[in-house]
């Protein structure tokens, strides 16, 4: 059994590491969970990740429940099937979905997991940006998933729900070494239909256009929806899109929440600002895109050239050594994250 500390990350560094022990069949005990946070321990969302996992490859679980430091976790065979899963807050709902998509490469059957929860709150990836971001960017290297939204949840009530399929996937190398050109952006706004008199949706997509378009920049889609939801809310998403030929794409993302007080407006400028300051680097994914490839760099190998490297980026690398994968990291002239 491996022993992990918990106390060098978050809740990411659990995710991973269920989702690496599904993938190996190894279990581990984690101590420490989250000790360097203000709560530490188990809180929902963290909860909900690891009983997803726990369920999909019928794992023994011990130390699951709220406020608990230590976690032990024993997998069995990954297998498909169909269930749901409650975060009982406004956890995030694409974060259960991260730690479930790397299963794909041990599945003999497809999978469908329905999670209720937060489907845009504070540090977590918007569904918005798992869906139209990651997946596309993933399916190009052989994942095969997809995620139906049903219901937007947004803090403090949550009450999204959201579907995630995945089949049974082969993946290739995952090259993403040099940038190719800029085609164009696409945006994505929404908010709930509390705020349609107030043009919210409409503000932060009109405001994102006018500023990338006045940097030369062609805006390929502008989309703007209204959500029935529990909690007033609203979310923006820029999505880049950087290509030589249709078959040597790759996406960034680049998202935002509305905040109360604060102008429509106001959001759209932060959402741009974090893209241009994105396009004027070297990167070949966003900052979060390069946290969430390192798991499947170690699985199907490859080259990803980031934008920065963060402490997720580096506990990361050290629970995969952990478990006997090999991601290395080259730090001159640009960042870069090569898997074996």
């Amino acid at each position: 059994m491996h022993s992990l500390d918990g106390s060098s990350g978050g809740g990411q560094l659990l995710r991973s590491a269920v989702s690496l022990s599904a993938l190996s069949g190894e279990p581990f005990r984690m101590t420490g969970i989250r000790a360097s946070r203000s709560n530490p321990g188990l809180r929902p969302q963290h909860l909900a990740a690891v009983h997803a996992v726990a369920r999909a490859c019928n794992a023994e679980l011990y130390g699951n429940t709220i406020g608990s430091e230590a976690l032990t976790f024993r997998p069995k065979a990954a297998d498909g099937g169909k269930f749901s899963i409650d975060v009982e807050t406004a956890g995030s709902t694409a974060l259960v979905f991260d730690a479930l998509l790397p299963l794909a490469v041990t599945l003999d059957e497809p999978l469908s997991v329905t999670v209720t929860g937060g489907t845009d709150v504070r540090w977590s990836p918007t569904v918005d940006y798992f869906r139209e971001v990651k997946l596309p960017l993933c399916r190009r290297f052989g994942l095969l998933a997809g995620v139906e939204v049903t219901r937007t949840g947004y803090y403090p009530a949550g009450g999204g729900e959201a579907t995630l399929w995945v089949a049974p996937s082969s993946l290739s190398a995952i090259n993403l070494a040099e940038r190719r050109e800029l085609t164009g952006v696409r945006i994505y706004s929404k908010a709930s239909t509390s705020l349609a008199e107030q043009n919210v949706a409409e503000r932060q997509a009109e405001t994102a256009r006018d500023r990338l378009g006045s940097a030369g920049h062609l805006v390929l889609e502008r989309r703007t929806t209204y959500a029935k939801s529990d909690s007033t809310g609203s979310s923006l998403l820029v999505r880049a899109e950087y290509s030589e030929m249709d078959e040597n794409y790759t996406v960034a993302g680049f998202d935002g929440l509305g905040e109360r007080g604060v102008p429509a407006e106001d959001i759209a400028k932060r959402v741009v600002g974090a893209f241009s300051a994105f396009h004027d680097g070297r990167g070949v994914v966003d900052e979060h895109m390069a946290d969430q490839l390192v798991i499947f760099l170690a699985l199907a190998g490859g080259r990803v050239t980031i934008p920065k490297i963060t402490p997720h980026i580096e506990t990361s690398l050290e629970l995969l050594a952990a478990f006997g994968y090999d991601v290395s990291l080259v730090r001159e002239p640009n960042p870069m994250l090569i898997g074996e």
